[in-house]
């Protein structure tokens, strides 16, 4: 039960610490004990962030669009290799930090200002005081909160990640002139975390404080040294670093239990590895603590990737396999949707076939029946006609001889007064037997004669609109029935 107990791990200090914090705040123990510890266990500085909202979250809309990842991860890290026992030992989680956009400071309240005013500067008093003595005395032991205190850093209110970033890298480079550019992320931790997270790579972390005397040298000496750069390119590291004294690397700092400068970490996804070692899948493989020279830094790097990317490569190949299954899935669907679209157009050309050939056969229908209708309106014409042609005449007629294109030969007397078209309707219905003559004239009909008669010499042709035959023939013919095609129709009415 004692294990439980989460003030059973601090010392007294602290525990009055978290006491006098909660007596402010109105915290539970866990809370208060992690903005402590943000805080670096100075109540003051604790309580001032906590009424200006300055304390590290994790975006919980973050959080919500990695999970679906984490899930897969965990997945895959249940089939993977787990981690060796000496390194899964060392492993700690490695959080996802991400920073809250700025927003307005919030005053404490003004009853609470005045009551905490007192204690305020009691604390600075007694802080100052102490300083002083310190500074007269320094082989005396320092209390550990005032201690914090005195050396506690400024930090930035939260920026953009990437303006912070860049500035970062920007600072940087200004101050190692002439020295190998490093490939420097220029995005958020965060952004970091996944992409090594998504793409099974390591993340090398790089925290600095300016303040400290070693950061020089470590970045001089160290950091772009030939064999530092030689062993980030060839293993493809992701490289990420920022300034405690902004807010971002700060968080990621007390999320790291950063606890001396300059500091590194190597980051990658650890399958196998237990809930308290690994957050989201991502783990501290190994830590480097202050200044090292290059060998040294290179050497533990190097193996600590060694013996972790064997478990990330096992993981690279189920990845693969799994990418592998989803392009032929993909490929299959590719192919099925393929097939159901030539189908579907094959379908469609059949229909649209289907439709011209009924198009075309009621045309044709209906043009077989204008036929038929027109072929019966014409027959019943010839009959009405027929019984309407005038009589032959006895006297006062000129004799006119008709050779039809089955080569008969008729003779027929027409008055001179009778019109041209009376010998062309005597020709139409000489198919016509006499009983069958008579009944009504075709509604809706117009004749038109399919032939022409012709005199043979000299060659001229006559038309139904023609005068009397008096006036055009001027005695006896031989007239020739021409049957005419549809060439034929322009040329009716000429002469010789």
């Amino acid at each position: 039960m004692a294990d439980s107990d989460p003030l059973s791990s601090l010392t007294d200090a602290e525990r009055s610490d978290v006491q006098q914090y909660i007596s402010v705040t109105d915290q539970g123990v866990t809370p208060a004990i992690q903005q402590l510890r943000q805080a670096q266990w100075n109540v003051e500085v604790a309580v001032n962030r906590f009424f200006e909202g300055g304390f590290t979250t994790t975006d919980a809309t973050a959080a919500a669009a990695v999970q679906a990842e984490d899930a897969r991860a965990r997945r895959l890290a249940s089939t993977a290799t787990p981690v060796n026992s000496a390194l899964r030992r060392n492993l700690r989680p490695a959080p996802r930090i991400v920073p809250q956009p700025n927003s307005p400071s919030r005053r404490a309240p003004m009853l609470l200002t005045v009551l905490l005013y007192p204690l305020s500067f009691l604390w600075r008093l007694t802080g100052s005081i102490l300083g002083l003595f310190y500074m007269l005395f320094p082989f005396l032991p320092r209390l550990r909160g005032l201690n914090r205190n005195t050396a506690s850093t400024p930090v930035r209110r939260s920026q953009n990640p990437r303006d912070t970033a860049a500035r970062f890298i920007r600072t940087f480079e200004e101050e190692n002139t002439g020295s190998p550019k490093l490939p420097w992320l220029e995005g958020s931790y965060a952004e970091a975390l996944d992409t090594a997270k998504s793409q099974l790579r390591f993340l090398l972390v790089i925290l600095e404080s300016d303040e400290h005397d070693d950061t020089a040298a470590f970045n001089l000496r160290t950091l772009t040294s030939p064999e530092v750069v030689n062993l980030i390119q060839e293993n493809n590291l992701i490289l990420w670093g920022g300034s405690v004294q902004e807010s971002e690397a700060y968080q990621v700092s007390t999320a790291l239990n950063c606890t001396k400068y300059p500091f590194a970490a190597l980051i990658a996804f650890a399958p196998g590895a237990t809930s308290a070692q690994s957050s989201q899948g991502m783990s501290v493989i190994t830590r480097i603590a202050g200044f090292v020279e290059a060998g040294t830094f290179v050497r533990k790097l190097q193996s600590a990737i060694n013996v972790h990317d064997q478990s990330l490569d096992t993981v690279r190949a189920q990845r693969a396999a799994q990418e592998e299954s989803r392009a032929l899935v993909e490929a299959q669907r590719r192919a099925y949707e393929d097939s159901l679209r030539s189908d579907r157009e094959r379908s469609q050309r059949e229909r649209e076939a289907a439709e011209r050939e009924r198009r075309e056969r009621e045309e044709a229908e209906r043009k077989q029946r204008e036929a038929e209708e027109l072929e019966e309106k014409r027959e019943q014409w010839r009959r009405w006609r027929k019984a309407r042609l005038q009589e032959e005449p006895a006297a006062n007629a000129l004799r006119i001889s008709i050779r039809t294109p089955d080569e008969k030969r008729i003779i027929r007397k027409f008055s001179k007064e009778t019109p041209m078209e009376e010998v062309y309707a005597f020709v139409e219905c000489l198919s016509v037997d006499d009983e069958n003559a008579g009944g009504e004239e075709p509604k809706n009909y117009t004749h038109e004669y399919g032939f022409r008669l012709v005199e043979t010499f000299p060659r001229k042709f006559y038309t139904p609109d023609d005068a009397t035959i008096g006036e055009t023939l001027r005695g006896s013919a031989n007239l020739i029935v021409e049957l005419l095609d549809d060439d034929d129709d322009g040329d009716e009415g000429d002469g010789d």
